[in-house]
Protein backbone atom coordinates (compact mmCIF):
# COMPACT_ATOMS: atom_id res chain seq x y z
CA UNK A 1 0.00 0.00 0.00
CA UNK A 2 1.42 3.51 -1.19
CA UNK A 3 -0.13 6.80 -0.07
CA UNK A 4 -3.84 7.76 1.25
CA UNK A 5 -5.91 5.98 -1.18
CA UNK A 6 -5.99 2.10 -1.80
CA UNK A 7 -8.25 1.61 -5.00
CA UNK A 8 -10.21 -2.24 -3.89
CA UNK A 9 -10.30 -4.89 -6.62
CA UNK A 10 -13.20 -5.02 -8.43
CA UNK A 11 -16.27 -6.70 -6.16
CA UNK A 12 -18.02 -9.98 -7.87
CA UNK A 13 -21.85 -9.69 -8.56
CA UNK A 14 -22.09 -13.44 -8.57
CA UNK A 15 -21.48 -16.01 -5.60
CA UNK A 16 -20.94 -19.39 -5.10
CA UNK A 17 -24.00 -19.90 -2.63
CA UNK A 18 -27.81 -19.19 -3.00
CA UNK A 19 -29.36 -16.36 -1.58
CA UNK A 20 -31.58 -19.28 0.81
CA UNK A 21 -28.20 -20.86 1.86
CA UNK A 22 -26.35 -17.90 2.99
CA UNK A 23 -29.23 -17.40 4.84
CA UNK A 24 -29.75 -20.74 6.07
CA UNK A 25 -26.14 -20.40 7.52
CA UNK A 26 -25.40 -17.43 9.15
CA UNK A 27 -24.95 -17.14 12.84
CA UNK A 28 -22.75 -15.21 15.32
CA UNK A 29 -18.83 -15.77 15.80
CA UNK A 30 -16.91 -14.62 18.21
CA UNK A 31 -14.22 -16.99 17.67
CA UNK A 32 -11.19 -16.10 14.80
CA UNK A 33 -8.50 -17.76 13.53
CA UNK A 34 -5.39 -15.66 13.30
CA UNK A 35 -5.05 -15.97 9.47
CA UNK A 36 -5.20 -12.58 7.91
CA UNK A 37 -8.03 -11.89 5.03
CA UNK A 38 -7.34 -11.00 1.37
CA UNK A 39 -7.80 -7.38 -0.26
CA UNK A 40 -10.41 -9.17 -2.26
CA UNK A 41 -12.51 -10.14 0.57
CA UNK A 42 -12.30 -6.42 1.81
CA UNK A 43 -13.44 -5.02 -1.38
CA UNK A 44 -16.24 -7.93 -1.13
CA UNK A 45 -17.29 -6.81 2.19
CA UNK A 46 -17.06 -3.23 1.76
CA UNK A 47 -19.43 -3.14 -1.45
CA UNK A 48 -22.24 -5.61 0.09
CA UNK A 49 -21.87 -2.72 3.40
CA UNK A 50 -22.60 0.09 1.07
CA UNK A 51 -21.61 0.11 -2.47
CA UNK A 52 -23.40 0.81 -5.77
CA UNK A 53 -25.24 -1.61 -7.34
CA UNK A 54 -26.60 -2.48 -10.98
CA UNK A 55 -28.46 1.01 -11.21
CA UNK A 56 -25.57 3.27 -10.10
CA UNK A 57 -27.23 3.20 -6.18
CA UNK A 58 -26.04 2.32 -2.77
CA UNK A 59 -26.95 -1.47 -2.21
CA UNK A 60 -29.27 -0.97 1.03
CA UNK A 61 -32.48 0.63 0.86
CA UNK A 62 -31.98 4.67 2.03
CA UNK A 63 -34.98 7.25 2.80
CA UNK A 64 -35.30 10.01 0.66
CA UNK A 65 -31.34 8.56 -1.15
CA UNK A 66 -30.16 10.41 1.65
CA UNK A 67 -27.18 7.95 2.29
CA UNK A 68 -26.83 8.87 5.85
CA UNK A 69 -24.01 6.06 6.25
CA UNK A 70 -20.36 6.40 6.95
CA UNK A 71 -18.02 3.01 6.77
CA UNK A 72 -15.28 2.48 8.27
CA UNK A 73 -12.56 -0.20 8.22
CA UNK A 74 -10.28 -1.13 11.29
CA UNK A 75 -7.36 -3.33 10.22
CA UNK A 76 -5.03 -5.50 13.02
CA UNK A 77 -1.11 -5.54 11.95
CA UNK A 78 -1.12 -8.90 10.04
CA UNK A 79 -4.97 -8.68 9.42
CA UNK A 80 -4.84 -8.07 5.89
CA UNK A 81 -2.22 -9.44 3.06
CA UNK A 82 -1.14 -6.20 1.46
CA UNK A 83 -2.57 -3.45 3.32
CA UNK A 84 -0.99 -1.88 6.47
CA UNK A 85 -2.80 -1.77 10.13
CA UNK A 86 -4.90 1.51 10.17
CA UNK A 87 -8.28 2.63 10.40
CA UNK A 88 -9.83 3.57 6.57
CA UNK A 89 -12.78 5.82 5.72
CA UNK A 90 -14.54 3.79 2.70
CA UNK A 91 -15.10 5.38 -0.19
CA UNK A 92 -18.36 3.92 -1.98
CA UNK A 93 -18.32 5.52 -5.32
CA UNK A 94 -14.99 4.68 -5.81
CA UNK A 95 -14.74 1.74 -4.41
CA UNK A 96 -11.82 2.43 -2.79
CA UNK A 97 -10.36 3.44 1.25
CA UNK A 98 -8.84 6.59 2.55
CA UNK A 99 -6.36 6.01 5.61
CA UNK A 100 -7.30 8.06 8.39
CA UNK A 101 -5.26 7.02 10.95
CA UNK A 102 -2.24 4.52 11.08
CA UNK A 103 -0.85 2.11 13.45
CA UNK A 104 -3.39 -0.89 14.52
CA UNK A 105 -6.41 0.60 17.35
CA UNK A 106 -7.60 -2.82 17.75
CA UNK A 107 -6.84 -3.39 21.32
CA UNK A 108 -8.09 -0.16 21.92
CA UNK A 109 -11.55 -0.50 20.00
CA UNK A 110 -11.73 -3.65 22.01
CA UNK A 111 -11.18 -1.49 24.72
CA UNK A 112 -14.30 1.04 24.15
CA UNK A 113 -16.09 -1.87 23.17
CA UNK A 114 -16.09 -3.22 26.96
CA UNK A 115 -13.37 -5.58 26.33
CA UNK A 116 -15.32 -8.40 24.02
CA UNK A 117 -12.31 -9.97 23.32
CA UNK A 118 -13.36 -10.67 19.29
CA UNK A 119 -13.05 -7.29 18.58
CA UNK A 120 -9.06 -7.15 19.55
CA UNK A 121 -9.09 -11.09 17.56
CA UNK A 122 -10.70 -10.97 14.22
CA UNK A 123 -8.80 -9.48 11.47
CA UNK A 124 -11.06 -6.84 10.50
CA UNK A 125 -13.63 -4.48 12.23
CA UNK A 126 -15.99 -2.71 10.03
CA UNK A 127 -17.69 0.01 11.75
CA UNK A 128 -20.60 1.70 10.42
CA UNK A 129 -21.45 5.62 11.76
CA UNK A 130 -23.99 8.24 10.47
CA UNK A 131 -24.25 11.78 9.99
CA UNK A 132 -28.08 12.13 11.05
CA UNK A 133 -27.94 15.52 9.47
CA UNK A 134 -28.25 13.36 5.92
CA UNK A 135 -31.96 12.48 6.51
CA UNK A 136 -33.60 14.27 9.30
CA UNK A 137 -32.51 17.56 7.35
CA UNK A 138 -35.36 15.93 5.35
CA UNK A 139 -37.35 13.80 7.51
CA UNK A 140 -37.20 15.97 10.94
CA UNK A 141 -37.23 13.88 14.00
CA UNK A 142 -38.51 10.51 11.80
CA UNK A 143 -35.19 10.47 10.27
CA UNK A 144 -33.49 8.84 12.88
CA UNK A 145 -35.62 5.90 12.51
CA UNK A 146 -34.94 6.20 9.10
CA UNK A 147 -31.08 6.09 9.66
CA UNK A 148 -31.55 2.80 12.11
CA UNK A 149 -33.33 1.12 9.47
CA UNK A 150 -30.82 1.73 7.23
CA UNK A 151 -27.77 0.52 9.60
CA UNK A 152 -29.76 -2.75 10.07
CA UNK A 153 -29.79 -3.15 6.05
CA UNK A 154 -25.90 -2.78 5.82
CA UNK A 155 -25.34 -4.43 8.78
CA UNK A 156 -26.90 -7.66 7.39
CA UNK A 157 -25.62 -7.30 4.21
CA UNK A 158 -22.03 -7.65 5.71
CA UNK A 159 -22.71 -10.41 7.87
CA UNK A 160 -24.50 -12.05 5.00
CA UNK A 161 -21.62 -11.40 2.80
CA UNK A 162 -19.13 -12.76 5.04
CA UNK A 163 -20.89 -15.73 4.84
CA UNK A 164 -20.84 -16.37 1.98
CA UNK A 165 -17.18 -15.79 2.06
CA UNK A 166 -16.68 -18.46 4.43
CA UNK A 167 -15.66 -15.88 6.91
CA UNK A 168 -17.30 -15.16 10.59
CA UNK A 169 -18.70 -12.29 12.24
CA UNK A 170 -21.36 -10.88 14.74
CA UNK A 171 -22.47 -7.22 15.15
CA UNK A 172 -21.59 -5.35 18.65
CA UNK A 173 -23.68 -2.68 19.58
CA UNK A 174 -22.57 -2.48 23.38
CA UNK A 175 -19.83 0.24 23.31
CA UNK A 176 -19.49 3.31 24.75
CA UNK A 177 -20.32 5.94 21.73
CA UNK A 178 -17.81 8.35 22.69
CA UNK A 179 -14.41 5.94 23.19
CA UNK A 180 -15.05 4.34 19.83
CA UNK A 181 -15.58 8.03 17.77
CA UNK A 182 -11.77 8.88 19.93
CA UNK A 183 -9.93 6.07 18.66
CA UNK A 184 -11.28 6.03 15.50
CA UNK A 185 -10.58 9.75 14.93
CA UNK A 186 -14.16 10.17 13.83
CA UNK A 187 -15.55 13.64 12.20
CA UNK A 188 -17.77 14.75 14.86
CA UNK A 189 -20.68 14.66 13.47
CA UNK A 190 -20.34 10.76 12.78
CA UNK A 191 -22.12 8.50 15.27
CA UNK A 192 -21.11 5.20 15.42
CA UNK A 193 -23.74 2.74 15.36
CA UNK A 194 -22.15 -1.06 14.69
CA UNK A 195 -19.06 -2.41 15.09
CA UNK A 196 -18.26 -5.91 13.30
CA UNK A 197 -15.36 -8.15 13.91
CA UNK A 198 -14.79 -10.31 10.98
CA UNK A 199 -12.31 -13.14 10.63
CA UNK A 200 -11.47 -16.74 9.47
CA UNK A 201 -13.29 -19.30 11.16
Amino acid sequence: MTGRYVKLPKPDFTGRMSLEEVLYLRRSYRRFKDKPLTMKEISQLLWAAYGTNRWGKKVVPSAGATYPLEIFLVVRDGGVVGLDPGVYRYLPDDHALELILKGDVSDALCRACLSQGWVKDAAINVIIGAIYERTTGWYGERGIRYVLFEVGHSGQNVMLQATALGLGSVIIGAFIDNEVAKVLKLPRNVKPLYVIPIGRI
